[in-house]
């Protein structure tokens, strides 16, 4: 395989992590809190995620606003959102969706910590596993005489270093993550 293959493969993974991650709640309103709650709209016929369906906007650290491209589905937004069980009361305010983001109790934040080195050592695992096919790969190739011993011993290597250098990366973005939920 490829090393740029591989390389692309795990940076899929770190992005993952990095999505996954945004959506946990730091105390302060961002979209990402609720742009991919699914909505079952028009009577449950389609269902869509909360951008597709509305501008999601921060007017201020403590409020996100959703406004529908479709004014006949604004209760469905707010009853889906609600259903999400993210801990938001969302109230509908004339055309406008209005949702505060209480401020995090410090007991809540050290459970988002805890959450956050979970879905952490997932994109670990994520990562790993790519690791480990290419390198059953590369001792297939060498069995079957594709590969000598120094050849493979230097693809392995740079497979390390390449893992090394995904998985640091990983920990930066969990620093980060981590730092903001701990900030007050």
């Amino acid at each position: 395989m490829d090393l740029d293959e591989v390389k692309l493969k795990m940076a899929k993974a770190v992005d993952f992590v990095k999505q996954d991650l945004a959506t946990i709640r730091t105390g302060r309103a961002s979209t990402s809190l609720v742009e991919n709650i699914i909505i079952n709209a028009y009577g449950g016929t389609t269902k869509l995620k909360v951008v597709e369906l509305a501008q999601v906007a921060v007017p201020d650290s403590q409020s996100i606003t959703v406004t529908p491209y479709d004014q006949s589905i604004i209760g469905d937004i707010r009853r889906d959102i609600e259903a999400a069980n993210v801990g938001f009361n969302p109230v509908i305010d004339n055309q406008v969706i209005r949702i505060n983001v209480p401020p995090l109790t410090a007991e809540r934040r050290m459970e988002y910590v805890k959450m956050l080195h979970r879905r952490l050592e997932d994109g670990r695992v994520k990562v790993r596993q790519v690791r480990h096919e290419v390198m059953s790969e590369y001792k297939r190739s060498a069995e079957e005489g594709n590969l000598n011993e120094d050849e493979r011993e230097r693809q392995e290597d740079e497979l390390q270093k390449l893992t090394d250098e995904m998985m640091e990366r990983i920990e930066e973005i969990g620093k980060a993550k981590e730092e903001e939920l701990v900030t007050i």
